[in-house]
Parts: C-alpha cells; structure tokens; sequence
C-alpha cells in the first residue's frame, strides 16, 4: 500500500488538481485576509497551487495535506507583500480593500465546533477586521490569522513560516497590541449579531428606497451622527452624518445628470450590503454603478463601504437591469 506522500509524487497534473481543489475556498480566504484584496487573493491561490504541484516531492506526510497548503500559501502572500509592500493611507483607509461575497463564505468547510467558533469565524472576515489586519506589518498579520484565526499552535505556526516557536510568539504579541489600536475597544462595538433584526431589515429595505429615490436628505434619519464613509480604492474619508450627506449632493447623487437608481441587496464580509444600479440620461438599461457594504449598530448606519461596480461579477449580480 503506498503513503499519501508516495500517491502524491505519483499523480499528474490533473490528478493532484482534482486532490487540492477541495481546498481552495478556504485557502481562498486564508489569502484574502492576508492580503485584504478578493482578485489577488485569487491569484495567490494559484500560485500556492501551482507551487504545490512543482514541489510535490518535498511534501513528506509529517502534517496533513491542508497544513502544507496553507504552509505554501502563507509563504506565497509573504512573499507578494514583500514584492509589493503597501501602506494603509495617511487617514488610515486602505486602498486596495475589497468585498468578499457571502454565497462564497458558504462554501466553507465548518471546522470549528460551537457557537463561539461560528461567531469567531464571523468577525475574522468583517471589514473592520480585514481592514485592522492591513495595518500590521505582513509577518505578525500572518502569525495573528495562524494563531487566532485557524487556531495553528505555535509550534505549528512555527514550522508553517519556518522560524522559531520564540519569534512566533513575539509576532503575535506585536500583532494583538496592534489590532487593540485599530478595533475598537469592546467586541461587541463591531460584530453584528448572527442575523439581522427585523428592525435591521427594515433598515435596509428603507435604504434601498432612499437610494432608488436618490433622497440624500432623507438618509439622515438611518445614519449615526459619527457614521464613517470610504470609497477604496479612492483615497479619503468623510466622518459625520453632515458631512457624509453633503459629500454625495455635490457628487451629484439626486441631480437629473446622475440619473435614476435601482438597488438590490446582497451581502458581503458578514454584513448587509446594497448593490446599486445607475441608468444615465439617454441610456436604456441600468449599468452598475457601486456596493455599498454597511455596517449596522444601534439600529443606525454607522459605516458604509462603497467599492465601484467592477466587483458585480463577484457576487453573481446581473450585468444590467
């Protein structure tokens, strides 16, 4: 009877495919909280892939199958951002931030038993986390999602990123005082419970309404007073409802030149989120324009993520209404 390690060495390429493809959403994830980007994330999955297949030899059936996938595509994204190193912008945003649709967190493996793991896994793929994360430097931010987020030991985590149990556990140190300073303070300030209230829903079909009504005015009575708005990857950010309103009037939302909305709601990183739709003067379909993706406390907007409409695709929404 062979090893797992022998069968490996012996398939071909489309044979070792079919072996490591049941693997790819989760490293898909893995990836994307790395790098904070769904379309890089994709291609570091592929990479780790085909640099699984090339080093198939050197896979020695000491840790599972997974545990070298992961090792594989741990080091492929160390090694992007160390290609290609990026700074959060100066008032924090990070520009190259972008949703992950919740059809695809879906097809996650469960591997974390109880209700505390399910709520684990559900604030480990908020915006407010993946954005935290961006601000660590690349090994503590590895270290951290090995350790607190898939639950690696730290000899584990040791081998995965070949150093020493001693440097894993000081990375980690580094990173948790760093995520204190990006999250707030109480855990409950940022996860959402684990489904929306009715009010919750009748929040969001009301925003839906406003935006097809393009009523900017109106949106004050569902925003926090302190609500936060970014458009990555644009760079800025506008705080305050005030603020917030008057930013989009002078974009030109509500005018007969931006022309007429219509939205429809999706999901995205574990929170509500409104795909919205724009038909232009003279134009007969409505193209998409951006999605929105909120986050809800109190029964009031308190952030809202708009990324453009490049990422319909992503979540299986229409080219067109």
């Amino acid at each position: 009877m062979t090893s797992i390690t022998d069968d490996l060495q012996l398939l071909d390429e489309q044979a070792f495919g079919a072996r490591v493809e049941p693997h790819r959403r989760e490293l898909h994830v893995h990836c994307y909280r790395l790098l904070g980007s769904f379309e890089e994330a994709e291609d570091l999955v592929q990479e780790a892939f085909l640099r699984a297949w090339r080093r198939r030899e050197t896979y020695e059936g000491r840790a599972s199958l997974r545990a070298w996938l992961y090792r594989i595509a741990t080091n492929a994204c160390l090694d992007a951002l160390d290609k290609r190193p990026r700074q959060p912008a100066a008032s924090g945003e990070i520009l190259w931030l972008q949703p992950y649709p919740d059809e695809l967190l879906e097809q996650l493996p469960d591997r974390r038993e109880g209700p505390e793991g399910v709520a684990l896994a559900k604030e480990t793929i908020e915006l407010a986390f993946i954005t935290a994360i961006q601000h660590l430097a690349p090994l503590p931010r590895a270290v951290l999602v090995l350790r607190d987020v898939l639950g690696c030991s730290a000899k584990e985590t040791a081998r995965l990123l070949e150093t020493t149990e001693a440097s894993v556990n000081a990375a980690l140190q580094r990173a948790r005082a760093g995520l204190r300073e990006q999250l707030p303070a109480e855990r409950e300030a940022w996860r959402p419970d684990a489904e929306p209230t009715a009010a919750e829903r009748e929040l969001l079909a009301r925003y839906v309404e406003l935006s097809e009504r393009a009523d900017a005015e109106g949106f004050a009575a569902l925003m926090h007073d302190d609500v936060r708005f970014s458009m990555p990857p644009h760079p800025g950010v506008w705080d305050g409802r005030d603020t917030v309103i008057q930013g989009w009037i002078e974009g030109g939302f509500g005018s007969e030149s931006f022309g007429s909305m219509r939205c429809r709601v999706t999901h995205a990183n574990g929170q509500p989120a409104v795909a919205c739709y724009v038909r232009k003067p003279g134009d007969d379909a409505y193209r998409p324009l951006a999605i929105d993706v909120l986050r809800v406390q109190d029964g009031l907007v308190a952030e809202i993520v708009t990324f453009d409409g490049g990422m319909f695709e992503r979540f299986d929404l229409p080219a067109t209404l």
